[in-house]
């Protein structure tokens, strides 16, 4: 989002929200509901919210989706967007086009639900399984036809499609560069995540270098990292290299976030920026003081 000042010179307003998955354990708990935690956000300096049906089914419950919008009007906060996850490389035709057609069906939702942004993975592999480049340049073209095929469907409606640096397996930012590239819709780029780069062990702020200029969202995430023989402790989870994550409260961890803002107002990305936590600290605290912490980043940056 930009204005003009009096002297007309063009700056960059950023539009911080939150990721509903970031209150997930209190929706989980039943502290709140979905359209709870659209009203907590604006409530605590957020000017959007994307929707993750984590704790919810939006197909299976399609009330809640005029419940969602009414909150969100309401309390003068954004839908921004809607997010869900994919597997493109299911075993067999059939299955294949099930889960595209699955992925459709959302499509309708965020539709519904009046987003402009949504995000679906593409695919996973585990820590143990076959990441290797040559498995990726194999699956490469059942990936790209898939999401070709969701982000033409998504085109009629002005929906915004993309992939996230997520799962493993499409989370370095070669691999997400180049599945957009290869996709080339004007409507299918990336969320990218600015913490999720740790998880292929890159360095964060290359990769956001990396993706910046086929970014259409950002998240913002923050992870503890440590070099060990064992795993430390409850709440760390590996990297694919074998080194050892654990969520932090946006600005806590050892990102370097500051770093992360001026390459982001540097590229002159003005588009949305939501905080994600998935720490172990309470995620209605850890939320609100990632908020802030993201947004005096912002300001200082």
């Amino acid at each position: 989002m930009k204005s003009t000042t009096l002297s007309g010179v063009e700056v960059i307003n950023m539009k911080l929200g939150l990721s509903s998955y970031s209150l997930f354990r209190a929706i989980a708990d039943g502290r709140m509901t979905i359209v709870d935690a659209v009203k907590w956000v604006a409530e605590n300096g957020g000017e959007h919210i994307e929707i993750v049906p984590a704790g919810f089914d939006l197909i299976e419950t399609p009330q809640l989706i005029g419940q969602i919008r009414d909150a969100a009007e309401q309390a003068g906060i954004e839908l921004s967007g809607y997010l869900i996850g994919a597997d493109f490389l299911k075993d067999g035709a059939e299955a294949k086009q099930q889960e595209i057609d699955r992925v459709k069906q959302h499509v309708d939702v965020a539709v519904k639900l009046g987003v402009r942004n949504m995000r679906f993975d593409v695919a996973y592999a585990g820590i143990e399984e076959d990441r290797s480049l040559s498995r990726f340049e194999s699956d490469l073209p059942a990936l790209t036809a898939a999401c070709r095929e969701v982000a033409d469907y998504a085109a009629q409606f002005d929906i915004m499609t993309s992939v996230e640096n997520h799962g493993y397996y499409i989370q370095a930012s070669e691999r997400v560069y180049r599945l957009v590239k290869e996709v080339d819709r004007a409507n299918y780029r990336t969320t990218l995540d600015v913490g999720n780069f740790l998880c292929a062990d890159e360095d964060p702020v290359l990769g956001v270098k990396r993706n910046v200029e086929i970014a259409s969202f950002v998240h913002f995430k923050d992870f503890y990292r440590r070099s060990s023989s064992r795993q430390p402790g409850e709440g760390w989870f590996p990297s694919a290299g074998g080194y050892w994550l654990r969520g932090a409260i946006c600005g806590y961890g050892d990102l370097d976030l500051a770093a992360t803002v001026r390459v982001l107002k540097e590229a002159g990305y003005d588009g949305h920026l939501s905080v994600e936590f998935e720490g172990q600290e309470d995620c209605l605290l850890a939320s609100r003081i990632g908020l802030a912490n993201v947004r005096r980043l912002w300001e200082e940056g």
